[in-house]
């Protein structure tokens, strides 16, 4: 049976998850410039998260609140969301944390580009309009200036909010029958094992202990994360819970300013914006739809 709806404790999930993911993502970006390779900061982003989550039900005795009869699902969210977490997280390793964050705030788009694509959806005027406006506000942020937004950068942060779409779509398939610590569980059970193949060519880790206090730090900031994702997902729509998702550039210009001493350009202020505000018309456009379910109705 469906969990019952909790709109409000569904954004207030959502918000707590974009803070910590903030985090994680700055601490991301920290151990790039310390020399730890992105694969290994994989591998120990998953690895720790589902170590955790497993001793933690075994001390409860609960290791059986991860069964599941859907394991070829979860293996199939595991390979998009392990692709979609390689750029996300390689994304702010090539740019600025305040622009790395805008790119990923085009997810809502590609979702919209993706229901057409895929599932044969009509689209109105009001979902096009924000769809046109999300790729102005990606062409302002782009600028001319290719040495603020590189061109691998911005590659990076577009497939990432792509592989967002996908994965919002998987997470509340399996949000319907799952519950959140087998999904995250079963996340990190699926992606661990083939990260750590990366991992033999390079050696044992040898980190001083500010590399391991960053390493743990994104493991715990990421199982946040996930666990808090997945539950807003369970009481809430996507369409009304991703408003929170914006409130992650502050973050995100916050730690660029206090740790980096980066202030994005006037044209990021610009073009964020625009793409913020496409977002939240596609949210409010779906929230508009979802009231009309059982209804016939013209395309939005």
């Amino acid at each position: 049976m469906p969990p019952t709806q909790r709109p409000m404790y569904a954004l207030a999930l959502r918000l707590v998850a974009m803070a910590a993911i903030s985090v994680m993502l700055l601490l991301v970006k920290l151990t790039g410039e310390h020399g730890i390779p992105l694969t290994e900061t994989l591998f120990w982003r998953q690895f720790l998260p589902g170590t955790a989550l497993l001793s933690w039900l075994a001390a409860r005795g609960e290791v059986g609140r991860l069964r599941t009869k859907r394991p070829w699902i979860h293996a199939r969210r595991a390979l998009i969301g392990g692709l979609g977490m390689f750029l996300t997280l390689g994304v702010v390793q090539i740019l600025p944390l305040a622009e790395a964050t805008v790119l990923g705030f085009t997810a809502p788009i590609f979702a919209v580009l993706l229901a057409v694509v895929l599932l044969g959806e009509k689209v109105g005027a009001w979902r096009w309009t924000a769809v046109m406006l999300g790729l102005a506000g990606i062409v302002i942020i782009a600028g001319p200036d290719r040495g603020h937004l590189p061109l691998n950068g911005l590659a990076t942060g577009i497939g990432a909010a792509f592989m967002v779409a996908l994965i919002s779509i998987q997470l509340l398939d399996l949000g319907r029958t799952e519950e959140p610590v087998s999904i995250v569980f079963w996340f990190s059970a699926f992606c661990a094992p083939p990260l750590a193949l990366f991992m033999l060519g390079t050696g044992l880790p040898n980190h001083d202990a500010a590399g391991w206090a960053m390493l743990l730090g994104i493991g715990a900031t990421g199982l946040a994360a996930q666990l808090l994702m997945t539950a807003a997902l369970r009481y809430g729509g996507v369409a009304s819970v991703i408003v929170m998702d914006y409130s992650q550039f502050g973050w995100a210009t916050l730690w660029g300013w206090l740790v980096f001493a980066n202030v994005p350009p006037a044209q990021t202020w610009i073009g964020a914006p625009a793409i913020i505000a496409a977002g939240l018309i596609i949210a409010w456009r779906e929230q508009v739809r979802g009231s009309r379910a059982g209804e016939r109705s013209p395309a939005a």
